[in-house]
């Protein structure tokens, strides 16, 4: 009786040891895939082109209409400024129209492009020619007669000392956007090198003295 089992265990035993000897390949089995290198793998990767669509026409529009449609174009990235070179900010975008737009009108860009819109406030009337933004200084002091006191500011650099005096009345002048120079002081054309600088302002509406 024991030797009968130890018959069955030994065959068993014989049985295993054969079918782990055997090559997958002849066995029927599926051999496991060889790893893929990174380089391989990232060698297959598709390319990606950059996604484009047409930019619209919206100069006439109000700006927040605007905004809206380049969105709905595929556009995400969008940005304005005042096109009369004031530095106004568009906080209420309902309260601005479009006079100019970067890209063109009808320009087929990649959809990341960033529209810039010229925008003035609806009771303005759009200029001939967008200013854009006022160039910075340097060692030289531009001429800022007619042209906003914020973009003057904004244009010196930022260690000058500068006042700013009401030319008709004894206003403060509080939002420098609204306001525009009417004479400074060095004239334009001196070299700047550290000395102080001062304006004589008015409102736009208003005529210097």
């Amino acid at each position: 009786m024991r030797t009968h089992h130890t018959a069955i265990l030994l065959a068993t035993a014989g049985l295993l040891a054969l079918t782990a000897c055997q090559d997958p390949a002849t066995s029927g089995g599926t051999p496991a895939p060889p790893a893929s290198s990174g380089a391989a793998a990232s060698s297959k990767a598709p390319g990606s082109a950059a996604k484009t669509a047409t930019v619209p026409q919206l100069v006439g529009k109000g700006l927040q209409s605007a905004q809206d449609e380049s969105q709905a174009a595929g556009f995400a990235l969008l940005k304005s400024h005042d096109a009369l070179g004031r530095g106004r900010l568009q906080a209420m975008d309902r309260n601005w129209k479009v006079c100019s737009q970067t890209p063109a009108a009808g320009s087929t860009v990649p959809t990341g492009t960033t529209l810039d819109f010229g925008a003035v406030k609806l009771e303005e009337n759009c200029p001939a020619a967008d200013p854009g933004p006022q160039p910075e200084a340097g060692g030289t002091m531009p001429d800022f007669a007619g042209k906003s006191m914020k973009t003057a500011r904004a244009a010196l650099p930022s260690n000058a000392g500068i006042t700013v005096k009401d030319a008709a009345q004894s206003r403060m002048v509080l939002q420098e956007s609204n306001w525009k120079v009417c004479s400074q002081d060095p004239k334009a054309g001196t070299r700047l090198a550290g000395q102080p600088v001062a304006f004589t302002v008015v409102k736009f509406e208003e005529s210097c003295p």
